[in-house]
């Protein structure tokens, strides 16, 4: 093999005498993309800002890093000079990398100026350019719009092109598909599969979804608390895993489907003719909608980005205003509900959303945070509402002496099980969650599922899940409804649909996720 562009060897990571990452061993190679995979906590965003030199304070970095036949200090100026330079970064979230109050082409024109040196009039000529070569609709136009105005997809697009800028021989993508959808994602990987092919970049693609990655890389390191625990050529590794860590790994992403009810139960919530359109949009984001969903059922909400699960999810609680037409709860008609009924009535439903991390007050501690729809809905004293709130963590499997803690002393999967709990607190009967384990990775994703499934089975709740996982929607869900452009375009007993779709895009969707 040739000479790696960039290698770091004893690669090692420590806070406050704690080892992170232990002796890690890497080479980045022209053309070739390596794999780093591993769930949250194992070191790989460590590992990829320790390479761009950009560890946080306080933690102290240690390896021999190599550039071409050069030796270069980790964290020396010769080091950060690579960034930009020899080193391209593609953030996990391009929304919170882009300023918000300027246009991306200022941004972009700013980042060619800087690094390469370019007049204005040429920057501005490379930087439609680069859109172009991201493949963003109309390049000219983008160039003059806000990161707000653009879909998730189109802003790692251009992430990705502030990361090309400077023509860099090394690509560090951390987790650059973890918020989007399955063809969305496959979208933004081909693109980078296709830089590595045509321009010769060493890909270092990061993630938590070893199949994913699996389908892109040539190489594979799987890290597990800050060691590499297996690594080698991808189909070997793919076709006979050596560590039981990387077992688990492929295991977590296979989720058996649930079977189909044998007997209907009452519908508990109906939605008819529904409809939506925002202000200022060209077309409807629910157009002619109708839904049902039976007391003790699963029913997932499947989609891309922009498809309108959402805002069917939304406009069934009734979350969103301006919608046009029925939703009935237990009989009840919702659109017609006072505020004061509304909120009475709410009691009997529970949300669980995307993030943990924003979804969880970090001022409060876990009682309170848990508690706090009863303490809304006045149910109980705080003696009671504690004792509540105790009996509820050990349901969603945390221990009762972890009520004192704060979020951030909480893994993500303990989070959402945190969001879990609250959501079970004023013991209802619908249960809403939202790509509520799209952030999580694979281990963490499948005990939630499993989590949601026993709950469901043993409170005969009935499950909306709004996703863009068919394979989560399959754990939790006995029906399925999946929705294009604000239509639904098929729906059905989940394993059928999943077996024998009907709809040229669920055939698609099916279609954008890699086989494990």
């Amino acid at each position: 093999m040739s000479r790696p562009v960039l290698a770091i060897d004893g690669l090692s990571i420590a806070a406050g005498g704690r080892s992170l990452l232990d002796a890690l061993a890497l080479q980045l190679h022209a053309g070739e993309c390596l794999g780093l995979v591993g769930e949250s906590g194992s070191g790989k965003s460590l590992t990829a800002l320790a390479l761009l030199g950009l560890l946080p304070a306080g933690l102290r970095a240690r390896g021999q890093l190599r550039h071409e036949d050069r030796a270069i200090a980790l964290g020396s100026p010769a080091h950060a000079a690579l960034r930009g330079r020899v080193l391209g970064w593609v953030p996990q979230d391009p929304l919170a990398s882009l300023h918000p109050l300027r246009s991306v082409g200022a941004q972009l024109v700013e980042t060619l100026r800087v690094l390469r040196g370019l007049s204005r009039a040429a920057a501005r000529r490379e930087a439609e350019a680069l859109f172009a070569r991201v493949q963003l609709p109309e390049p000219a136009a983008a160039l003059r719009r806000y990161p707000h105005e653009f879909s998730g997809g189109q802003r790692q697009r251009i992430a990705i092109a502030l990361a090309l800028a400077a023509q860099p021989r090394v690509l560090v993508a951390d987790e650059p598909t973890s918020a989007l959808d399955a063809r969305i994602a496959r979208d933004i990987l081909d693109l980078l599969d296709t830089l590595r092919r045509e321009e010769g970049l060493s890909l270092l693609l990061i993630s938590h979804d070893l199949p994913l990655v699996g389908a892109y890389a040539q190489r594979l390191l799987v890290l597990q608390r800050g060691t590499v625990v297996e690594q080698g050529d991808t189909r070997a590794v793919f076709a006979d895993p050596q560590h039981a860590y990387t077992r688990e790994l492929l295991a977590a992403d296979r989720l058996d489907p649930l079977p189909v009810r044998d007997t209907p139960a009452p519908v508990l919530l109906r939605g008819e003719r529904l409809r939506l359109r925002y202000p200022r949009a060209p077309r409807d984001a629910l157009h002619d909608v109708s839904i049902e969903l039976r007391r003790g059922e699963g029913l997932a909400l499947v989609g891309e980005s922009g498809s309108g699960k959402s805002t069917l999810g939304r406009v069934l609680l009734r979350l969103l205003r301006g919608a046009h037409g029925s939703v009935r709860f237990d009989g009840v008609e919702l659109t017609t509900l006072g505020r004061a009924q509304l909120r009475r009535l709410r009691a009997r439903m529970g949300v669980v959303f995307q993030d943990p991390y924003a979804s969880l007050d970090p001022r409060l501690r876990v009682a309170d945070i848990v508690a706090e729809p009863l303490r809304i809905h006045a149910r109980g004293d705080a003696a009671s509402r504690r004792a509540k709130a105790a009996e509820l963590l050990v349901a969603v499997g945390l221990e009762a002496d972890m009520l004192d803690r704060h979020p951030h002393q909480f893994s993500g999967g303990q989070r959402q099980r945190i969001a879990i709990a609250r959501a079970l607190a004023t013991e209802p009967e619908l249960l809403v969650c939202d790509e509520a384990v799209s952030a999580l990775d694979a281990h963490h994703r499948a005990a939630i599922l499993t989590l949601l499934a026993r709950l469901k089975r043993e409170r005969g709740l009935a499950l909306l899940f709004v996703t863009h996982d068919l394979a989560a929607a399959a754990a939790v869900a006995e029906r399925i409804a999946v929705l294009d452009a604000g239509c639904i375009v098929e729906t059905g007993a989940t394993i059928e649909v999943l077996r024998q779709p009907q709809h040229a895009h669920t055939r698609a969707l099916l279609a954008a996720r890699p086989a494990t």
